[in-house]
């Protein structure tokens, strides 16, 4: 079976056993006849996640995106690297900004031939820290988990870096894990509490992400030093209330709060998501224009909408 894989190349991916990166090796995995062998990153390789895709046939290497000699190591001999963070995982922009570095100099000391940085805006250049229509977080962030990947954008390009900088959008999949599914209020009615007023929200499928990925490498040089900004739907709060509540059987409401409301919950990062879901209200023209949904699309012609991806997910969907 190795012998099938020698004239593959290797696209090593970080954040193996995450949504996007697990995405990617799969889309790999999947592809039996693609040009292309999973190098699946991750810091625990005896993790279930970890052993399911060593199962699935990818070839899993330890590695920190915290200590560079690691990645360097993980990234030899690799055509490609998926190079994401997780901001979730610590609430700190600055570790971020300091694992981005790391990879990028640890594609470009291992000649990495083409990179994908999953990033997102800079919302600064939008809301400047001067403006106070949004308060300023931690001293210099508008919206520290968009700003520190829109900045990290320049590392990669200052050490030339051959990158396609992939935009992504807010995942289905957060009604699933990140507790802003359904939730029954005091009359016992379910709905989803978001502060996009009537706005729309570029938002995708954590899977048709790592499949525009997969797609990315496969184009390979023409797509480097490109932007590609991503969506499988722009919905608004009552369209995916309607949606919802046709998936799961039930009326689901949809609760537009302010964002000043949404950030005074009080969980952790509660005044960071506050701040997001004002800047995609606030520049939901620009947000969605760079989030082309036939431009997925034709890189990704599974494309789930939510309609669909609620088919097939809305079992694991909590009702609380």
């Amino acid at each position: 079976m190795a012998e099938k894989n020698t004239d593959k190349k290797i696209i090593a991916v970080i954040g193996a056993t995450g949504a996007q990166g697990g995405g990617l090796v799969r889309a790999i995995l999947n592809n039996k006849k693609g040009g292309f062998a999973a190098r699946a990153i991750t810091r625990d390789p005896k993790s279930d996640k970890a052993k399911a895709l060593a199962d699935a046939g990818a070839e899993v290497v330890t590695a920190d995106v915290d200590d560079v000699k690691s990645l360097k190591k993980a990234f030899a001999g690799a055509h490609g690297a998926f190079c994401v963070t997780f901001f979730w995982a610590h609430l700190k922009p600055e570790k971020e900004l300091a694992e981005a570095r790391n990879m990028a100099q640890a594609a470009k000391d291992a000649g990495v031939r083409h990179v994908i940085w999953s990033t997102l805006e800079d919302t600064r250049k939008s809301v400047p820290l001067s403006d106070d229509r949004m308060p300023t977080l931690m001293g210099k962030y508008k919206d520290p988990h968009f700003d520190a990947k829109g900045e990290a954008n320049d590392i990669f390009t200052e050490l030339g870096v051959p990158t396609t900088f992939l935009l992504t959008s807010f995942y289905w999949e957060n009604f699933i894990y990140f507790g802003m599914g359904p939730k029954k209020g005091p009359d016992g009615k379910l709905a989803i509490t978001l502060p996009l007023g009537t706005k729309k929200l570029a938002s995708i499928s954590a899977e048709d992400i790592g499949k525009v990925a997969y797609a990315i490498f496969e184009k390979g040089d023409e797509m480097i030093g490109q932007t590609v900004g991503i969506a499988g739907g722009h919905l608004s709060g009552a369209q995916m209330a309607k949606s919802l509540s046709k998936a799961l059987g039930q009326p689901v409401g949809y609760n537009a709060v302010s964002p000043a409301q949404f950030r005074s919950f009080g969980f952790p990062g509660a005044d960071d998501l506050g701040n997001m879901f004002q800047f995609n209200s606030e520049f939901e023209q620009d947000c969605c224009d760079a989030r082309s949904i036939s431009g997925t699309k034709t890189l990704n012609p599974e494309l789930l909408t939510f309609d669909r991806w609620l088919v097939q997910n809305k079992s694991r969907i909590p009702l609380e």
